[in-house]
This record gives structure tokens, sequence and C-alpha cells, in this order.
């Protein structure tokens, strides 16, 4: 190795083939030899290279000149060096794209790394004798896994091999493979709703409508069990997770069979799916509930404020949120009051004015309404935005309001008097209740400033409820 290849500086060079990344690494040597730190978690995804949690190290030797393998485009990324000798490097995008076919060459030697996305098609040429490169990948080799390629000698990948392939060592099968006009495209990693049959999968549903990127699998297609989960699906083909699945009896929760489920779905699930997306580097976005907090702060609740759930419900969701964490990439979705499809409030609202009923309802309970189609859109906002990971409020905007408001606003916009709506305390409108009954907290009003700051503007949540009652 050339002696003035000694102490680069680490740094990424982008090339025209998008998330393929040329890197400098340092070497030190001196009459005794070099060193080099060849993959360095923390300094390099500092310096921008994904941090694609790789699972396996491979070393390739070959003997002689002029050996030549690929193009192969493989269901991993990948980080490609140099441990002896000298590789000349070709890649061609295979991805679904307007990137597709472009190609990109490089000398590789011990002081330069490549970053190689996942469908990005590489191949490899030694330059001198005895050379040895290794990679690492972040997945194991399964037989269900999803190659493409593209013939190597093809004048449309525009490589210029340094050595003609006529004097090559190549294998037959690399020369048979199909030109880039007749290549398979590798297909994007795709995003797996889980829970998606209930209101949020539905909203889900209709905010990827013609999306075939999303995939969406009810409770009966993917139990959420450990048991199961593990193993229910190829987890490396994933980039995103979004579970829309939770309990939500919040009084049934209280009860010895409810306490279970809740635990279960709300807590033992999430925690599953956040040791798998950690192992897979999927990131995942959890949705959580205003009962995390006990509801006694005078101001709305903030991100960072301490967990302080009172009953079963909002304990086993408190337990999610912490669960969620585990996963680096996670997005919690914390939201309030939620209406969808399907019977909820403010449907139970129109239905007792339309038949005559004149309701008590509770007026110490204050907070804002949320639909699920608001919600839909903000986890579509922050995936696409790439807003920094973490916790986030999404809750309609607008005043605060309570329950009895809330039903006079129903009682009004369907044409009858909000004066049939009597307010009642908490305790007053439990008071002859015979079943166990879950504390509510009396203020679940988020601050949502800081999705706010991510570019997303929450749609008022009086307009919503309107609009909500028109389709329906």
């Amino acid at each position: 190795m050339n002696v003035a290849e000694y102490g680069k500086p680490l740094q990424r060079t982008e090339t025209p083939i998008p998330g393929l990344t040329v890197w400098d690494i340092p070497v030190h040597g001196d009459n005794r030899g070099w060193f080099k730190e060849n993959w360095q978690r923390e300094k390099m995804v500092a310096a921008g290279l994904p941090d694609f949690a790789p699972v396996q190290n491979n070393v390739s030797f070959n003997e002689s000149v002029g050996t030549t393998r690929g193009l192969h485009a493989e269901p991993w990324d990948k980080w490609v060096s140099v441990a002896t000798g000298r590789v000349f490097g070709a890649w061609v995008d295979l991805r679904e794209g307007p990137s597709f076919g472009t190609s990109f060459t490089v000398e590789i030697d011990p002081s330069v790394a490549v970053f190689v996305p996942r469908g990005v098609a590489n191949g490899f040429q030694t330059l001198e004798p005895n050379t040895a490169y290794s990679y690492l990948v972040n997945d194991h080799w399964s037989p269900d896994a999803s190659y493409a390629f593209v013939n190597v000698a093809d004048p449309a990948a525009a490589i210029e091999w340094p050595i003609p392939l006529s004097d090559a060592i190549l294998s037959e099968k690399d020369r048979d493979h199909p030109a880039l006009d007749a290549a398979l495209s590798v297909q994007p990693k795709r995003m797996l709703v889980v829970g998606a049959g209930g209101q949020l999968g539905q909203a889900l549903r209709e905010a990827y409508r013609g999306d075939d990127t999303v995939e969406f699998a009810e409770r009966e297609e993917l139990p959420l069990d450990a048991a199961s989960l593990w193993s229910a699906r190829r987890w490396n083909d994933y980039s995103t997770i979004v579970n829309a699945a939770a309990y939500t009896a919040v009084d049934a929760a209280e009860s010895a069979d409810g306490r279970a489920q809740a635990w279960a779905t709300n807590a033992s699930a999430v925690a599953e799916l956040a040791r798998i997306a950690q192992a897979h580097a999927i990131t995942l976005v959890h949705v959580s509930s205003d009962y995390v907090f006990d509801g006694s702060s005078t101001r709305p609740y903030r991100e960072d404020d301490q967990l302080s759930p009172l009953g079963v419900y909002g304990q086993s969701k408190a337990a999610g949120d912490i669960a969620c964490r585990l996963a680096e990439r996670h997005y919690i979705v914390r939201t309030s009051w939620v209406i969808g499809s399907g019977r909820n409030f403010v449907s139970t609202m129109r239905s007792l004015a339309e038949k005559g009923v004149d309701p008590r309802v509770v007026d110490d309970q204050l907070g804002r309404l949320t639909f699920t189609t608001e919600i839909a859109r903000g986890i579509r906002h922050l995936l696409e935005v790439g807003a920094p990971f973490g916790t986030y409020n999404l809750t309609g905007a607008g005043p605060v309001r309570s329950w009895a408001d809330i039903a006079r606003e129903v009682f009004a916009a369907t044409g009858h008097s909000p004066d049939r709506i009597t307010g009642v305390s908490t305790a007053d409108y439990f008071a002859s209740a015979t079943a166990p009954v879950a504390p509510r907290p009396s203020n679940s009003t988020l601050d949502t400033s800081k999705i706010e700051a991510t570019g997303f503007v929450p749609a008022d949540a009086l307009e919503s409820l309107h609009a909500y009652l028109r389709n329906r």
C-alpha cells in the first residue's frame, strides 16, 4: 500500500447512486505495517453512515489478478473494504425508481470503504494478487432472500472494467446474467401496519391507499404474541412497523381477564415489536394515550412529563411507551379522545339525539378530540419528513373542551338543541355503576408544539367534528 494513503481523515463522499457512499478511512502505519478501524459505529454514524446494524462479517480472498465477481443486488446493506491488495468496485442501482440503472465505479484500497444500500448491485475485480476484501452485512443468508442481477458485460451498465472481461476470471453464472433492460428491479422495503382491523388501522389504509409498499395485518393474520411474532415475517424486508393495535376497553381492563389482555396487547406485544425493530434496524411507530398521565397537571402535558397512570389501561399503555423506547428508531405518537369509524362517543351522541334521549354527560374531564384520520396523517408526516426519533403529542387543535361541551356540539350540528345535555361530574356519572370503573384523568390536554415544529399543523378539532358528522 502506498505510504501516501496513510493519515487520511474519516470522511464521506456521495455518489450518483442515492445512498451509495465512498469513505476515506484513516490508516496508521510505520515500519511494522499499518492499522485501521475498519468499522467504528460511533464515529462513522456521527459522520453520516447509516446505523445499519451489521450482523455478519465475511471475507473474500482472490489469489489471481482479474478475478471478477458480480453484479449482484442483495437484500441487505453492505459495508465493503479491503484488507490487502486493491479492488476495482462497480455498482449499478437496481432499485425500482428514477435512479434505476445508474452506475458508479471506484478503486478500493485499505484506506477506502464503500457503503452499499440494499438493492444496489455490486461487482468487484481484483487489481493485485492475493487480494482480500471484507464486507459487513445486516442480515443472514436465507433461502427466501430475493436477489437481482445484471450482466457484467452489458454496455448499458456502463462499467469500464480495468482488465477486459475476455482476460478476466469470471464464473459462467455471472456471464449469463440478464442485461440491464431485462433485469428485475428491487422493490423497496415495506411498511407493516399491525392491528389494521381497528379504527386507526382503517384510517391508515385510507392514508396509504394505492401504495403497494404498505402491508396491513389484522389480528387474525398476525397475532401479537411473543411465540409467533419473531418468526412471523422476514423482518429485514421491512423498514417500518406501525403498531395500530391496542386494548382500549378502559373499564374492562380493571377485571382479571381484561387486565391480562391489556398488558398482553399494550405492553408485552410492544416489547416484542421493539425487540424485532432493534434487531433489524426497523422504525417502530407506536400509538400512545393521554391515560399515561393522571390528569392533575394545570397545563397541557408535554412529551417529557413524568408518566403517572391511574388505572390498568393507563399503566399498560405507559409500560408500552417504555418498551417502545428499547428500539432506537422509534416514534411514540401520544394522542387523546380518539374518534374513528365505528362506534364512538360522537356517533353515540348523534344516535341519542335522534332517538330523543337527553343524556347526562361528564363535564369535569377536559381535552381535545383527535380523529383517526389526523393520527394517520401525523404518522405519515413524521415518517416522510424524517423527524427526529422520540415521542410526539398529536391531537386536534383548538380550545379545550369537556365531554359535555362536545356532546352539545354534536347535538347542535345535527339539528338538535344543545340544552338537552346535562353536565355532571365524573363521580356522579359513575355513582350507580355496579362493575369496576377505571379512574379517568381530569386533564387530557396535550401540548402539540413539538410535532408542530416539524411542520405538522394539527387540524382544528371542532372543524374535524363537523366534517365527520357531514360525511356519516
